[in-house]
Protein backbone atom coordinates (compact mmCIF):
# COMPACT_ATOMS: atom_id res chain seq x y z
CA UNK A 1 0.00 0.00 0.00
CA UNK A 2 2.83 2.75 0.77
CA UNK A 3 4.42 1.66 -2.62
CA UNK A 4 0.58 2.34 -3.97
CA UNK A 5 0.65 5.98 -2.20
CA UNK A 6 3.82 7.00 -3.70
CA UNK A 7 2.94 5.80 -6.84
CA UNK A 8 -0.38 8.06 -6.66
CA UNK A 9 1.71 10.97 -5.57
CA UNK A 10 3.82 10.42 -8.41
CA UNK A 11 1.70 10.94 -11.09
CA UNK A 12 -0.45 13.62 -9.17
CA UNK A 13 2.74 16.08 -9.04
CA UNK A 14 3.68 14.93 -12.98
CA UNK A 15 0.14 15.27 -13.86
CA UNK A 16 -1.01 18.40 -12.31
CA UNK A 17 -0.26 20.38 -15.02
CA UNK A 18 -1.92 18.39 -17.48
CA UNK A 19 -5.48 18.09 -15.77
CA UNK A 20 -4.98 22.04 -14.53
CA UNK A 21 -4.71 22.51 -18.45
CA UNK A 22 -8.23 20.45 -19.41
CA UNK A 23 -9.66 21.59 -16.14
CA UNK A 24 -9.09 25.51 -17.60
CA UNK A 25 -10.21 24.64 -21.07
CA UNK A 26 -13.42 22.94 -19.57
CA UNK A 27 -14.33 26.49 -18.02
CA UNK A 28 -13.72 28.13 -21.21
CA UNK A 29 -16.27 25.59 -22.63
CA UNK A 30 -18.89 26.37 -20.36
CA UNK A 31 -18.42 30.02 -20.76
CA UNK A 32 -19.00 29.56 -24.90
CA UNK A 33 -21.89 28.22 -24.03
CA UNK A 34 -23.60 30.77 -21.16
CA UNK A 35 -22.07 33.57 -23.38
CA UNK A 36 -20.41 34.86 -20.52
CA UNK A 37 -16.85 34.80 -19.06
CA UNK A 38 -16.70 32.18 -16.84
CA UNK A 39 -13.26 32.02 -14.60
CA UNK A 40 -11.30 29.23 -12.70
CA UNK A 41 -10.88 30.58 -8.75
CA UNK A 42 -9.62 27.53 -7.24
CA UNK A 43 -8.25 24.30 -8.92
CA UNK A 44 -6.94 21.83 -6.62
CA UNK A 45 -5.33 18.75 -7.83
CA UNK A 46 -4.93 15.92 -4.75
CA UNK A 47 -5.27 12.87 -3.64
CA UNK A 48 -8.56 11.51 -1.61
CA UNK A 49 -9.33 7.89 -0.21
CA UNK A 50 -12.18 7.34 -1.92
CA UNK A 51 -14.45 7.04 1.30
CA UNK A 52 -13.78 10.80 1.45
CA UNK A 53 -14.62 11.84 -1.92
CA UNK A 54 -18.84 12.96 -0.98
CA UNK A 55 -17.01 15.35 1.66
CA UNK A 56 -15.65 17.43 -1.06
CA UNK A 57 -19.47 18.60 -2.04
CA UNK A 58 -20.65 18.98 1.08
CA UNK A 59 -20.84 15.71 2.78
CA UNK A 60 -22.63 11.87 1.59
CA UNK A 61 -26.09 13.24 2.13
CA UNK A 62 -26.09 16.71 0.88
CA UNK A 63 -28.64 16.82 -2.26
CA UNK A 64 -26.73 17.54 -5.61
CA UNK A 65 -27.41 18.08 -8.80
CA UNK A 66 -24.43 15.83 -10.28
CA UNK A 67 -23.81 15.05 -14.33
CA UNK A 68 -22.00 12.19 -14.64
CA UNK A 69 -19.58 11.34 -17.67
CA UNK A 70 -17.48 7.73 -17.85
CA UNK A 71 -14.23 8.58 -20.03
CA UNK A 72 -13.21 5.79 -22.30
CA UNK A 73 -10.56 5.88 -25.27
CA UNK A 74 -6.71 5.46 -24.58
CA UNK A 75 -7.78 5.67 -20.94
CA UNK A 76 -10.38 5.07 -19.05
CA UNK A 77 -11.50 7.38 -15.86
CA UNK A 78 -14.91 9.21 -14.20
CA UNK A 79 -16.12 12.98 -14.38
CA UNK A 80 -18.49 14.82 -12.33
CA UNK A 81 -19.92 18.33 -12.19
CA UNK A 82 -21.61 18.79 -8.79
CA UNK A 83 -24.09 21.38 -7.76
CA UNK A 84 -26.56 22.78 -5.01
CA UNK A 85 -29.94 22.65 -6.60
CA UNK A 86 -30.54 26.28 -6.42
CA UNK A 87 -26.87 26.93 -8.57
CA UNK A 88 -28.26 24.14 -11.07
CA UNK A 89 -31.66 25.62 -11.44
CA UNK A 90 -29.72 28.99 -11.85
CA UNK A 91 -27.41 27.54 -14.49
CA UNK A 92 -30.35 25.85 -16.30
CA UNK A 93 -31.98 29.88 -16.69
CA UNK A 94 -29.37 31.20 -17.52
CA UNK A 95 -28.71 28.51 -20.36
CA UNK A 96 -32.37 28.82 -21.38
CA UNK A 97 -32.46 32.42 -21.39
CA UNK A 98 -35.18 32.70 -18.68
CA UNK A 99 -35.54 34.84 -15.77
CA UNK A 100 -33.60 34.20 -12.53
CA UNK A 101 -35.96 31.80 -10.81
CA UNK A 102 -38.12 30.30 -13.23
CA UNK A 103 -37.19 26.97 -12.90
CA UNK A 104 -37.60 25.49 -9.91
CA UNK A 105 -37.05 21.50 -10.47
CA UNK A 106 -35.68 19.30 -12.67
CA UNK A 107 -38.04 17.89 -15.83
CA UNK A 108 -36.26 16.41 -18.94
CA UNK A 109 -36.06 19.33 -20.55
CA UNK A 110 -33.88 20.85 -17.67
CA UNK A 111 -31.96 17.70 -17.09
CA UNK A 112 -30.89 17.56 -20.97
CA UNK A 113 -29.92 21.19 -20.82
CA UNK A 114 -27.68 20.35 -17.63
CA UNK A 115 -26.53 17.38 -20.02
CA UNK A 116 -25.40 19.32 -22.68
CA UNK A 117 -23.50 21.77 -20.42
CA UNK A 118 -21.87 18.33 -18.77
CA UNK A 119 -21.21 17.44 -22.39
CA UNK A 120 -19.39 20.64 -23.57
CA UNK A 121 -17.19 21.14 -20.29
CA UNK A 122 -16.37 16.73 -20.79
CA UNK A 123 -15.83 17.32 -24.37
CA UNK A 124 -13.54 20.43 -23.54
CA UNK A 125 -11.50 18.74 -20.89
CA UNK A 126 -10.76 15.64 -23.10
CA UNK A 127 -9.77 17.94 -25.77
CA UNK A 128 -6.97 19.50 -24.33
CA UNK A 129 -5.70 16.32 -22.26
CA UNK A 130 -5.77 14.28 -25.71
CA UNK A 131 -3.81 17.36 -27.48
CA UNK A 132 -1.39 17.56 -25.32
CA UNK A 133 -0.76 13.97 -24.82
CA UNK A 134 -1.30 12.57 -28.33
CA UNK A 135 -4.12 10.11 -26.90
CA UNK A 136 -7.62 9.53 -27.94
CA UNK A 137 -10.27 10.14 -25.33
CA UNK A 138 -14.16 10.85 -25.18
CA UNK A 139 -16.76 10.83 -22.63
CA UNK A 140 -19.73 9.04 -23.01
CA UNK A 141 -23.52 10.18 -22.91
CA UNK A 142 -24.37 12.45 -19.71
CA UNK A 143 -26.11 10.84 -16.93
CA UNK A 144 -27.89 13.70 -14.73
CA UNK A 145 -29.65 12.91 -11.70
CA UNK A 146 -30.56 14.74 -8.48
CA UNK A 147 -29.53 12.61 -5.28
CA UNK A 148 -27.24 12.61 -2.26
CA UNK A 149 -23.90 13.01 -3.32
CA UNK A 150 -22.78 9.48 -1.89
CA UNK A 151 -25.37 8.10 -4.18
CA UNK A 152 -24.20 10.40 -7.05
CA UNK A 153 -20.78 9.29 -6.53
CA UNK A 154 -21.26 6.17 -6.15
CA UNK A 155 -21.70 5.44 -9.77
CA UNK A 156 -18.05 5.56 -10.11
CA UNK A 157 -16.57 4.32 -6.41
CA UNK A 158 -16.71 0.68 -7.36
CA UNK A 159 -14.57 1.00 -10.12
CA UNK A 160 -11.91 2.93 -7.96
CA UNK A 161 -11.79 0.82 -5.57
CA UNK A 162 -10.85 -2.18 -8.04
CA UNK A 163 -7.40 0.22 -8.29
CA UNK A 164 -6.72 1.69 -5.03
CA UNK A 165 -8.28 2.93 -1.98
CA UNK A 166 -7.93 6.56 -3.09
CA UNK A 167 -8.35 8.47 -5.73
CA UNK A 168 -6.42 11.43 -7.84
CA UNK A 169 -9.09 14.04 -7.65
CA UNK A 170 -8.82 17.02 -9.79
CA UNK A 171 -11.51 19.73 -7.42
CA UNK A 172 -12.38 22.92 -10.00
CA UNK A 173 -14.40 25.57 -8.30
CA UNK A 174 -15.42 28.25 -10.81
CA UNK A 175 -17.79 31.40 -11.50
CA UNK A 176 -17.81 34.88 -12.67
CA UNK A 177 -15.75 37.81 -12.36
CA UNK A 178 -17.92 38.73 -8.90
CA UNK A 179 -19.70 35.56 -8.26
CA UNK A 180 -18.64 32.14 -7.34
CA UNK A 181 -20.74 29.54 -9.25
CA UNK A 182 -21.17 26.99 -6.49
CA UNK A 183 -19.98 24.09 -8.23
CA UNK A 184 -17.41 21.19 -8.48
CA UNK A 185 -15.84 19.12 -11.46
CA UNK A 186 -14.77 16.01 -10.19
CA UNK A 187 -11.75 14.40 -12.35
CA UNK A 188 -11.11 10.98 -11.69
CA UNK A 189 -8.73 9.36 -13.59
CA UNK A 190 -7.55 5.74 -13.61
CA UNK A 191 -4.07 4.43 -13.36
CA UNK A 192 -3.94 3.42 -16.69
CA UNK A 193 -4.76 6.71 -17.93
CA UNK A 194 -2.26 8.68 -15.29
CA UNK A 195 0.68 5.94 -16.60
CA UNK A 196 0.03 6.93 -20.05
CA UNK A 197 -0.16 10.81 -19.14
CA UNK A 198 3.21 9.48 -16.94
CA UNK A 199 5.11 8.05 -20.12
CA UNK A 200 4.38 11.03 -22.40
CA UNK A 201 5.85 13.37 -19.92
CA UNK A 202 8.88 11.48 -19.60
CA UNK A 203 9.55 11.72 -23.58
CA UNK A 204 8.98 15.36 -23.67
Amino acid sequence: MAEQQVLLDEQLIACGGLVSLGSVNAITGLSQMLGQDIQVHSLNPRRVPVQDLAEIVGGRETINVGVYLAVSGSGTGHMFLMFPPKTAMELIDMLMGEPPGTTQQLDEMEESVMGEMGNIMGSFFLNALADAAGLHLTPSPPAVMMDMAGSILDVALANVLEGSNDALVIETKFGTADRLIDGTLLVMPSPELLNLLLEHLRTE
